[in-house]
């Protein structure tokens, strides 16, 4: 990432998000809180391009997936969550060096799962737009 991307996201109130694993090799993923409500950053660079030299589909539809599910383990209180089902229409290209926005929404809430939604935008121009389903567990996986 860039130090200007950088610069401008914290000059905006976002802070980096601590991740391992796989997130941490697509991130850095950057949060804030906007009128209570959580929004996502990342912000791509030349790791995230496919073969044609834009976004990879496969980098917006983890964005969307996490940012969904953090979402959804934020409001529902509860600590584990697996995704049932993910749809993902992506609705223009993103290309490297956007920063993309994610401001996940809970739809519907049962007590065994929750239902979000969640628009990915460039300056404000919507690329992805995904929906998704998240089972609550009652611990991690064995």
């Amino acid at each position: 990432m860039t130090s200007k991307a950088a610069a401008k996201l914290k000059s905006d109130g976002w802070t980096i998000l601590e991740t391992t694993g796989f997130m941490h090799l697509v991130g850095p993923l950057w949060e804030r809180k906007v009128d209570g409500r959580h929004e996502f950053a990342l912000a791509t660079e030349d790791k995230h391009h496919n073969r044609r030299g834009m976004v990879q589909g496969g980098v917006m539809m983890t964005f969307a997936d996490r940012t969904c599910g953090m979402t959804a383990r934020y409001v529902s209180g509860k600590d584990y969550m697996a995704t049932v089902q993910l749809d993902t229409h992506f609705v223009e290209a993103g290309q490297i060096g956007d920063i993309l926005i994610s401001r996940p929404r809970v739809v519907r809430s049962t007590r065994s799962l929750i239902f979000m939604s969640t628009e990915v935008t460039v300056d404000e121009r919507c690329v992805v737009m995904a929906n998704g389903v998240f089972k609550i567990l009652k611990g991690p996986a064995a």
